[in-house]
Order: C-alpha cells, then structure tokens, then sequence
C-alpha cells in the first residue's frame, strides 16, 4: 500500500499513468471510512486501472470550528479498510498545508444557485470550499472518473455543476446511499453517536420512507408538514430542515409535474451531531 504526502509524489504518479494510457480512478474522503466509502472504492477498482483516494479533512468546508476539530481522524483504520479492498490502492493523505501553501482560504463560486438552497442555508461558506478542494484535487491527480456518494446529494450536483461550468476533464459518478442494517445512512459522523442514539438515528430513514408514500397522494407541502410534525413528537431529534426539491435546481417544489424528478432531504441533530439523509420520491 503506497501513501502519497506531497503534491510533487502526486503528480510524479500521475504523469506515469497518463504515458501508459491507463485509466485513473478517484474517490475523495475525509477519512473514518466506513462501508459506504469502500463501496465507492469498490467501484472505482472495477472500473479504472488505478485508483486513487485521497484521505484529507478539509478546513474550508466547515463553517464551525468545534465539527472540524471533533471529526474523526482515523488513518490507520482507513489504510486498514483499503488495504482489504486492494493493495494497489494508491492513498493521498496531504496536511492543508500542502494544498493550500501559505493561506487556507476558499474561492468563491457559482454553482447557478444550486449552493443556496437546503446545505448552503444553514453552512456558509461550504460550497466554495468543496469547490476549492475539489479544483485542487481534480488539477492535481487529472482522474478518468471520480465517485461520490449520494448521501451527500447536493454535493454530487454541485460538484457536477463545477465539472461542466469549468470545462474539467472527468466524468462523475453518482453512487447509491449504503446503509447500516437499521437503514441509517453510513456516515463517518456516526461514529460519535451513542449506542443508544445510533439505534434511534433509523427514525431519519423510516421517516423518509413513509413520507415517500405520502408524496403519491399528497402535495409536497403537506408531507413537509408532516415529516416535521413527526421530528417535533421526536424528543431524541432536533430537525434543522426538511425540503423535498427539484433534483436538478434543488428548488423547494410549489407543486409537482409528472415530468420531473423528486428527493426529499432532511437534516437534524441527535446529542448535537448533524446527520443528514434523502431519498428520491420517484
């Protein structure tokens, strides 16, 4: 197993590749991996010669100081995770400073307004960070194809947006949510639940899903409505945000069209940690 440290390793790599015509893979995590992230990996094996993952907890994208330095730093247990995938697996695993040289500092982007609605309200700032490393990341390691989750499906969108609006040589892939047993959604953030709040954490997706059968007979508002009657009689939960939106404008939906697509998105906290989960509606 080969952890990379530098930008100059990375491209030393890369340039080996290219001259060998040989597809390359990547999936970018902020490390405690889990499942999810190894189904990602999985695929990337499948599908590309070589893969690289970068492990990377990137400052930018975090309005509040106390969640990034609370988020799960676990190297040895990722190498651990990758290493029983495939041992050519190459892992990038930089300190900011290294990407970002002397100042860690975000670019502003336009996403076509797709980073104001659901994350982008209650996160500021997030999108032009996950923009900012992403170009880094994307310029640096020049990949065939990159994968992403669809837990984080705003992201996916947005990072789509960057692609086609800054002309960047990849192809996205977007990849289904893997779920524990209980349906939660595998998060790294997970991790800091209590035993006890894990099990009561499937509330999110047994919601989701009733709301999904509501959303046959009912306007999207009355589901709304619905989902946050049941988070308020929910005394474990906090509910920041539910919204059933357009999947490509990510717009709140006024009132459906057969000829359009539907996620409804929910974020809340459970002992002060964030989780957030969605589901297409059809």
């Amino acid at each position: 197993m080969k952890i990379l440290r530098t930008k100059k390793e990375v491209s030393t790599f890369v340039n080996i590749i290219k001259k060998t015509n040989k597809s390359l893979g990547y999936v970018p995590t902020m490390g405690a991996l889990h499942q999810g992230h190894g189904s990602l990996i999985e695929q990337s094996v499948s599908e590309n010669n070589y893969t690289l993952v970068s492990i990377f907890v990137n400052p930018t994208q975090f309005d509040n100081a106390t969640d990034l330095n609370k988020y799960p730093r676990t190297l040895d247990n990722d190498v651990t995770l990758i290493e029983r995938i495939s041992g050519d697996i190459i892992i990038f695993a930089p300190k900011a400073n290294e990407l970002y040289d002397s100042k860690i500092v975000s670019k502003n982007y336009y996403f076509d307004g797709l980073e104001y609605e659901m994350e982008g309200k209650h996160r500021a700032g997030h999108f032009d960070g996950v923009g900012t490393i992403l170009d880094i990341f994307f310029s640096l390691i020049q990949p065939n194809k990159a994968y992403f989750g669809e837990k984080d499906f705003q992201q996916l969108q947005i990072v789509k947006k960057l692609v086609a609006k800054y002309n960047l040589d990849v192809t996205i892939i977007g990849c289904p949510i893997f779920r524990e047993a209980s349906g939660l959604a595998m998060s790294s953030r997970n991790e800091r639940l209590s035993k006890n709040s894990r099990k009561e954490a499937a509330f999110i997706y047994k919601t989701l899903l009733k709301a999904k059968e509501k959303f046959g007979t009912k306007s999207a508002i009355k589901v709304e409505e619905w989902v946050t009657d049941q988070f308020a009689k929910n005394k474990h939960f906090n509910l920041e945000y539910v919204s059933i939106a357009n999947v490509d404008t990510l717009k709140p939906v006024k009132r459906k069209s057969k000829n359009k697509k539907y996620r409804i998105f929910i974020a809340a906290f459970i002992d002060n940690i964030r989780l957030i989960d969605n589901i297409a509606l059809n």
